[in-house]
């Protein structure tokens, strides 16, 4: 049994943040870090262990483990969905006060993304996940497409939420239209308000939406010889719940990005630092996320 266990692939989640609130019955006044369950029910459904990254920092914070601790461990990790990115980390001021953002989690994911870049191992993003590491790398968001887009569609849709759709074209010779045979449209749930504006270097666009082209999928060129990174704008872990057989597969980019990590476990990837944090107090954060002891 030990060693059945052992071949599994082990898979980090980011974690998503609830901070402290001194209003909330329960938990009164912590801070709560946790996942979606549906996220970590599609890493495990091809037989991947699915473990919680916390965030090792904070006010009741002990011990020395770090984030590069798991990114030795762990053979790949999925960046969550959720809040917004804070403007601050790509350089830009809040258009407007509600979309300001987590920038406490922004750290967190970016010290995270570092960790396994510089490790070699497999990263997937997520809605947030994916405007994340384009953060990360280099690249710029819009605060909100519907305001600073003219013409652009409803990319969320607070009611409808995760049966939202929308039509994306997907890019012809990409990784995206081999895994899926050659097929160059889809429909996938649009659960989202931001969005990415440039694409940061060494990523290509892999997939738009239809009509207003806005990336909705990422993929670091091969030719770079660095670790795998893919990123999605929708949901795939949400797909599964639309019968329309026009929708994607989810399990295909799913066992993509598994084979990838069972490659690193072997061989990992030339370690690469990413980006360049913009202040004295998100470096000093970052680098007691990171120090190893």
């Amino acid at each position: 049994m030990s060693t059945f266990v052992s071949r599994r692939l082990k898979i980090g989640l980011s974690a998503c943040f609830s901070h402290a609130d001194p209003q909330r019955p329960l938990f009164t006044g912590k801070t709560l870090q946790y996942v979606e369950q549906s996220i970590a029910h599609w890493i495990m459904s091809a037989g991947a262990m699915v473990v919680m990254v916390p965030c090792p920092t904070g006010e009741t914070a002990r011990g020395d483990v770090t984030l590069e601790h798991y990114a030795q461990w762990l053979d790949g990790v999925v960046m969550h969905g959720g809040s917004d990115v804070w403007p601050g980390s790509y350089g830009e001021a809040p258009m407007r006060p509600e979309w300001l953002g987590d920038r406490v989690r922004d750290l967190y994911d970016l010290a995270l993304v570092e960790a396994f870049s510089q490790a070699g191992k497999p990263i997937f993003g997520v809605c947030r996940g994916l405007q994340l590491i384009n953060v990360a790398f280099g690249g710029t968001l819009y605060q909100d497409i519907e305001t600073q887009v003219p013409g652009s569609q409803q990319h969320r849709n607070a009611s409808e939420y995760d049966r939202h759709y929308h039509d994306i074209s997907i890019a012809a010779g990409s990784r995206l239209h081999m895994l899926y045979q050659g097929q160059t449209s889809a429909r996938v749930n649009s659960i989202h308000h931001q969005g990415i504006k440039t694409v940061a270097p060494e990523f290509d666009i892999e997939a738009w939406s239809v009509p207003d082209r806005i990336p909705e999928a990422i993929f670091r060129r091969p030719s770079t010889l660095k670790s795998y990174i893919a990123a999605t704008q929708w949901h795939p872990e949400f797909q599964f719940r639309n019968p329309d057989t026009s929708t994607l597969d989810d399990s295909v980019l799913l066992h993509d990005f598994l084979a990838a990590c069972a490659r690193a476990r072997s061989s990992p990837a030339m370690s690469h630092s990413p980006f360049q944090i913009r202040n004295r107090a998100a470096r000093l954060l970052r680098r007691a996320l990171l120090r190893s002891n």
